[in-house]
């Protein structure tokens, strides 16, 4: 196998439990969004547009429907001979039989795959963020700084930050000389994107150093970055200043498709040279009858729309009864809502059947799911 001057590995195993409802049957990456997308095609396509075409994909919670989903990677160009993507879930040997523990764990646990390529660095991003990034920017400020690791790193509002790393730079060099993991009282609001870069040797000396010590090397945010820091390694941080969410509650999650009805804060339509890559259901045309009508909304393939949809992102293949009024909400792919139902501000589980006559007017911090039956699922 031809050396590989970077590999990318993505962590695609998170349960995501405080989405709810969401990831009950599969894993955060999965979860559909933005009416035709999965959330992790922005990951896919960020490694697309940036030519970073070898992917170990790391599964762990719910893998199947992720994993069938995204197949060989042929939808974002990633099913290179050379290259391309595989699935890294835990497995069993003679020295090891557990699941992965962490973000740290989980890399650590795969270095003979990573070795295979003998890289220089490796690219650690997650399947379960919005956004838009070359990853060769990152690199290349990696590079130039002769760092041992580099951070993405971003603002995030105040009342946030306590759910992320944060951390502190020197303003001149952007070297990191301060971190803190989900502090309680937080000190910065420049927060960790999870994503790095590693020169792979170092990371490998330090996974090497620890082996021995098994709840030492879990995370990346509580463990590693902390670590190299006391150890004076050379850690930098690439601030990025795009859109970016991590959807990782049912709020953010509502907040980042409700962004999408904003040209302004829609990241699919800012920078239409690097496009967002999808599964193509070959689902036909939407449907909308006489006495529909819609206003700031974004409607999926393959739907029937027969009442009215204001403000509110509807995915493929779901069908709107007569006298029916949706507003500020998500409707996930094959809901049916039949005749004069009303809701607001709602997130709706796929593959629900909300009956006639109901009104919903619910905070987006839950998820909705009417008592139902199953329809059968196009996933």
């Amino acid at each position: 196998m031809a050396k590989k001057e970077i590999l990318t590995l993505l962590l695609a195993g998170g349960r995501g439990t405080r989405l709810k409802k969401l990831t009950e049957k599969m894993a955060k990456p999965a979860v559909p969004f933005g009416g035709k997308y999965r959330i992790i095609d922005f990951a896919l396509s960020n490694c697309r547009n940036s030519g970073m075409n070898t992917v170990g994909i790391l599964t762990q919670y719910q893998p199947h429907t992720l994993q069938n989903y995204i197949s060989n990677g042929e939808n974002w160009e990633l099913n290179r001979r050379d290259s391309g993507i595989t699935f890294l879930p835990p497995f069993q040997c003679d020295d090891m039989d557990q699941w992965y523990e962490g973000t740290a764990h989980a890399i650590a646990q795969n270095r003979q795959y990573i070795q295979y390529y003998d890289p220089e660095y490796v690219l650690v991003i997650s399947g379960d963020h919005i956004y838009k990034m070359d990853y060769n920017k990152l690199l290349d400020l990696h590079k130039s700084n002769g760092a041992d690791v580099t951070i993405s790193v971003t603002r995030v509002p105040w009342n946030e930050a306590s759910r992320f790393g944060v951390m502190k730079l020197n303003p001149k060099t952007k070297r990191v000389i301060g971190f803190e993991e989900k502090p309680l009282s937080p000190q910065s609001n420049l927060a960790s994107m999870g994503i790095y870069i590693f020169n792979w040797k170092t990371l490998k000396a330090i996974f090497e150093q620890f082996q021995n010590e098994r709840d030492y090397l879990n995370d990346f945010g509580k463990d590693i970055i902390p670590f190299m820091l006391k150890s004076n390694y050379r850690l930098f941080a690439y601030e990025f200043t795009g859109y970016w969410k991590d959807v990782g509650t049912v709020e953010s999650y509502w907040e980042a498709n409700m962004d999408l009805l904003s040209l302004k804060t829609n990241p699919i339509l800012q920078q239409k040279d690097w496009p967002i890559f999808t599964a193509d259901y070959s689902l036909p045309p939407t449907y909308f009858d006489t006495e529909s009508s819609f206003t700031q909304s974004l409607i999926g393939e393959g739907c029937e729309i027969y009442g009215e949809i204001h403000g509110s992102v509807i995915s493929y293949g779901v069908t709107v009864g007569k006298g029916s009024v949706i507003k500020n909400s998500v409707v996930l792919p094959n809901t049916i809502i039949r005749e004069n139902v009303e809701i607001k501000n709602a997130v709706i589980s796929g593959n629900t059947v909300i009956d006639s006559n109901l009104k919903i007017n619910e905070s987006f911090s839950n998820i909705l799911q009417v008592d139902k039956k199953k329809i059968p699922s196009r996933w």
